[in-house]
């Protein structure tokens, strides 16, 4: 496999879902969804997803090329109605390539649930914690596979939270979910313990849900790129420039992390995550440190720009519509994840690459000359 792939902007559709087909290896259905004139989704499957339908909603599919991830190559696909995205992960992957591409992990798997217990008695979160075992013994019995496969419900802690003069315990859930996301077993989890949390709390359960603050399925990702492929040092040190203002300037930070999830939130779309709930744990773990703040750090090292990634990535390839939908399927086959793991480090990838792309034009061209040759590239095709 290979995911450079020489004029590949300049082929027909026909010839570049060939040879998406043939580097990727796809199967005959994944090449089948890939083609297919409804985006993969009829009217019958969209019925039984969502109420009240009416029909589908596509959005443009493509592939970023030239990745090379933890010594893989990798075709990247992506979901997005915005010009220049894929075409800025791509370049950005082939900056990044003499160097070796992209290193990234993310090694733990857990998801979070909240039991919220109200006017909790004296004492309860260590009358809980004390009752730990047996919590996790009533939350494991809401999954037959997770406990089977040594994964699960494996921890439970309390937070105390005055909520303003308002005494509530906050008892979580740490449940290792694999390759799934997670929300509907870590809420039937909650769901099933919350009775024996209030009674031993001495209050009244409320709010039993997971939350989307997914601090414990960190994705990281860091790439070294050649600078004389970026212009040069000068270049290289002016993106570190520009990360600095976005450091220290929360207008800047906004739109420096949103150009970054232009890359996470399409690979999202396209295999079929919850985009929403990765959108809102990335700009809660952005204002960990008590103000918002850029996901990734630049610096210029040896004479190359070194970018660094870290970012909550809540993702499955087991279940939900990543199992439903045959085009996000076929898109997970696309760039070879094997498990929930590879996937998270493609995004991971994405956003650094997307990241990057997007520094790089402001501080040389400006974001208007290739954004806007590309629109009026769609306009164009669109009229």
């Amino acid at each position: 496999m290979t995911s450079s792939l020489p004029g590949f902007y300049g082929k027909t559709r026909q010839e570049r879902l060939e040879a998406v087909r043939k580097s990727a290896r796809l199967s005959d259905e994944h090449a089948a969804a890939l083609a297919s004139p409804c985006g993969g989704l009829d009217f019958a499957r969209a019925d039984g997803m969502v109420e009240n339908a009416l029909g589908t909603f596509a959005l443009p599919l493509g592939v970023a090329t030239n990745f090379v991830i933890n010594g893989r190559d990798t075709l990247v696909p992506m979901a997005t109605e915005e010009p220049s995205v894929i075409a800025a992960a791509s370049k950005a992957a082939k900056i990044a390539r003499p160097r070796g591409g992209f290193r990234a992990e993310s090694p733990e798997s857990y998801s979070i649930g909240q039991v919220q217990v109200l006017g909790p008695a004296p004492g309860a979160a260590a009358a809980v914690e004390a009752e730990s075992e047996k919590i996790l013994e009533a939350a494991n019995e809401c999954s037959s596979t997770l406990p089977r496969l040594g994964r699960g419900a494996k921890r439970v802690s309390c937070r105390e939270i005055d909520a303003g003069g308002e005494p509530m315990l906050s008892v979580d859930l740490l449940v290792d979910v694999g390759d799934a996301m997670g929300a509907n077993v870590t809420n039937a989890m909650c769901e099933a313990v919350a009775p024996m949390v209030a009674r031993l709390a001495g209050g009244r359960a409320l709010l039993r849900i997971l939350s989307n603050y997914s601090t414990r399925r960190l994705a990281r990702a860091s790439a070294t790129f050649d600078a004389q492929m970026m212009g040069g040092e000068r270049a290289a040190r002016d993106v570190v420039s520009a990360f600095a203002l976005a450091k220290h300037d929360v207008y800047r930070a906004v739109t420096h992390n949103k150009g970054l999830m232009n890359g996470v939130s399409a690979v999202s779309a396209a295999t079929g995550q919850d985009t929403r709930a990765i959108e809102a744990g990335a700009h809660a773990y952005a204002s960990r440190g008590g103000r918002y703040a850029p996901l990734s750090e630049w610096r210029v090292k040896d004479g190359d720009l070194e970018g660094s990634l870290e970012m909550p990535l809540s993702v499955g390839t087991v279940g939900g519509i990543s199992a439903a939908h045959p085009t996000a399927r076929a898109c997970i086959a696309v760039c070879g994840a094997a498990g929930a793991s590879e996937l998270a480090c493609v995004m991971a990838s994405a956003g650094l690459a997307q990241n990057f792309g997007a520094m790089l034009a402001l501080a040389t061209d400006g974001i208007q000359k290739g954004h806007m040759r590309l629109h009026a590239r769609k306009d164009q095709r669109i009229l």
